[in-house]
């Protein structure tokens, strides 16, 4: 009896053991897609100009009412659906000249243009230090042009020299101290134009996604480079670079916007009481984008002109105006301090492109016509849906009046820049 006792024992603690060592797996994080098949030459040069084109359309069609309210938009333009002249001082951030032609672009394509420098000297090799090194050596290089004789007996050439020193000394401080020590980058970081959350990395960033072999690694090299960036602006500076990858291998609109809800090496989802903020921002966007869409109008908000006049120049329906109106009532409700902040960017970025379904010349425009920084934002959509369809299927009226301005006036040939990208 005793040994029969004995061996109930050994089974139930046996049994609880074994209980205790069963567990059910936890599911594998998905990096969404990692297509990484090598496209045709000549499908990715399409891609690459697409792409280049269609961030300069977006930067010029902002250029001229850059920082603007959209009522003041209104007021002067009615409601614009191309290019107009640039009619604005120049500035360091902005255009470098007075009153530029239609199709003059600023600092949003000048970064372009840099980054392709900047890939061809490290034969697309990126990390912090080479990027750091390439920053400080164009610093370098405009700095040491002010001892030229030309430039000390002309004070316009003077005035030229220092304003492209003025645009690229915030970010050459952040650099040089980077590679001094890490409590000097950090304060310098800290410091970056005021020590706000600015968009600084999403200026380049969409470039890396040209580069890139999967959205994981657009994401990494772009996380890598978002050394001007703090806090989730990071994040938002990796995702734009997904997306962009992303828009070189589907014509399918939601993957691409569906991208950033799988992408998250550094963990963000996973913070405590606040979770991933810009994945919070584009559900929010997509969902708001959805609910205006399917309103159902009745004839007294119809007749309500007062509050949904429709600007002059509008191509739509007065149904399609109300419904714009309300997403840019609902964006102005989360304006942020300065409108260069990142996640005002990327809301007005992913509400655009849920809105604009792939369609370029409405996502454009809607950009554009919201105001606050309509030229960042449109620069950063023009480059994800023009590496999406491509040079060939972008509007062709506004892609030659960008190569040529850009070429002739600007200095930026944007068909070299895609040649020398797809070597």
């Amino acid at each position: 009896m005793k040994y029969v006792f004995f061996l109930i024992i050994i089974c139930l603690v046996g049994c609880k053991n074994d209980a205790e060592k069963f567990d059910i797996p936890s599911p594998t994080s998905s990096n969404y897609t990692n297509n990484v098949a090598q496209l045709p030459d000549s499908v990715y040069y399409d891609k690459v100009l697409g792409a280049l084109v269609g961030s300069a359309i977006g930067d010029a069609m902002g250029a001229s009412t850059e920082m603007w309210h959209r009522k003041d938009i209104q007021l002067t333009y009615g409601y614009i659906t191309g290019l107009t002249p640039a009619v604005r001082e120049q500035s360091p951030e902005g255009t470098w000249d007075h009153n530029l032609l239609a199709g003059a672009t600023t600092d949003d394509t000048r970064w372009k243009s840099l980054m392709v420098h900047y890939f061809k000297a490290n034969k697309n090799k990126t990390n912090p230090d080479n990027f750091t090194e390439f920053i400080i050596d164009y610093y370098n290089t405009l700095t040491t042009t002010l001892g030229n004789k030309e430039i000390q007996t002309s004070t316009d050439a003077l005035d030229t020299q220092i304003e492209k020193i003025d645009w690229i000394k915030e970010w050459a401080r952040v650099a040089l101290d980077y590679k001094k020590d890490k409590d000097s980058y950090i304060k310098a970081q800290n410091r970056f134009y005021g020590g706000e959350m600015s968009c600084a990395g999403q200026l380049y960033s969409p470039m890396i996604g040209l580069i890139s072999k999967s959205p994981l690694e657009a994401y990494d090299k772009a996380y890598d480079l978002s050394l001007f960036d703090i806090g989730y602006a990071k994040d938002i500076t990796a995702l734009v670079s997904t997306m962009t990858y992303m828009a070189t291998r589907t014509q399918d609109l939601d993957s691409i916007m569906n991208a950033p809800k799988f992408i998250d090496p550094i963990g963000y989802a996973d913070s405590r009481l606040v979770g991933r903020i810009p994945t919070a921002i584009l559900n929010s966007a997509q969902i708001n984008v959805r609910r205006i869409n399917e309103i159902t109008f009745d004839s007294l908000l119809l007749q309500d002109t007062l509050t949904y006049k429709v600007p002059k120049g509008f191509l739509g329906t007065k149904k399609d105006w109300i419904r714009q109106e309300m997403l840019f009532r609902l964006l102005e409700k989360d304006e942020r301090g300065i409108a260069f902040h990142s996640a005002e960017i990327w809301q007005i970025l992913v509400t655009a492109l849920e809105y604009g379904r792939g369609d370029f010349e409405k996502t454009m425009q809607f950009i554009v016509n919201y105001g606050r920084d309509n030229d960042t934002v449109a620069a950063i959509a023009g480059m994800i849906l023009g590496a999406k369809l491509g040079y060939k299927a972008l509007p062709p009226q506004l892609s030659e009046t960008i190569i040529n301005v850009n070429r002739e006036n600007m200095g930026i040939d944007l068909e070299v820049l895609a040649r020398e990208m797809s070597q």
